[in-house]
């Protein structure tokens, strides 16, 4: 899960990121309103938490800025404002839980990660699968299955080639991998794509590229017409 964390208490906000990412999740944050607003608004989430009290910016106000843009990635928000007309200010505001401090990690990440599962469920209701020739990958069973055979794959295999299906017809580039399967900000400056790439491809029969083509000096690409 990719989340946005917009919180500007320091101490909260790291304590928030260290658990998150102990429990496997990957979190971009900000400590104002403005600048967490941007990275809503540019950046594709799975989740944000948001804090109602920040600088330039309150809680609130982004949350309706979004639902205005209709963007309907999950909030969890987060207030220190504990009464019922507090809560119900969040929830109208476009809110989809909320949460008051002080909070235990566990129930946080709870929320959070349900949240989130439900927004992937309903995000892939119209499309839960994504083809090419006789491959076929489910998203809400993470089932893959090769001309009606099944695969097994790792969680960063099936990652990387459900990434890849998704952009079936675009040249995926390594920076654009990185990001998305790795969460890497910067280039590792290792063949960690190549290998994994070489291992997909032997799982699903593609050894020879056919399927997950390279282009040179660009990325891979599944082309459209499979």
């Amino acid at each position: 899960m990719r989340l946005l964390l917009i919180e500007d208490d320091r101490q909260i906000c790291e304590y928030i990121a260290k658990g998150m990412k102990e429990a496997g999740h990957s979190v971009d944050s900000a400590a104002d309103g403005k600048d967490g607003l941007f990275l809503a608004t540019t950046e594709r989430y799975d989740l944000m938490i948001i804090d109602r009290m920040l600088p330039h910016l309150d809680g609130l106000t982004i949350i309706k800025t979004l639902r205005g843009a209709e963007n309907q990635t999950p909030v969890l928000i987060l207030s220190a404002l504990g009464d019922v007309d507090d809560r119900v200010k969040g929830l109208r505001a476009g809110g989809d839980d909320y949460l008051v401090k002080p909070f235990a990690f566990a129930e946080l990440l709870a929320r959070a990660e349900v949240l989130a599962r439900r927004y992937k469920h309903a995000e892939h209701a119209v499309q839960p699968t994504l083809h090419a020739q006789g491959l076929v990958i489910d998203l809400l069973s993470r089932k893959v299955t090769c001309d009606g055979v099944d695969i097994m794959l790792q969680a960063r295999e099936f990652k990387l080639l459900e990434y890849l299906l998704q952009h079936k017809g675009q040249i995926v580039t390594r920076t654009m991998l990185l990001e998305a399967v790795w969460d890497y900000h910067f280039d590792p400056q290792t063949n960690v794509i190549d290998v994994h790439i070489s291992r997909l491809r032997k799982k699903i029969g593609d050894k020879d590229g056919e399927l997950i083509k390279t282009v040179r000096g660009a990325g891979y690409l599944i082309e459209d017409s499979l």
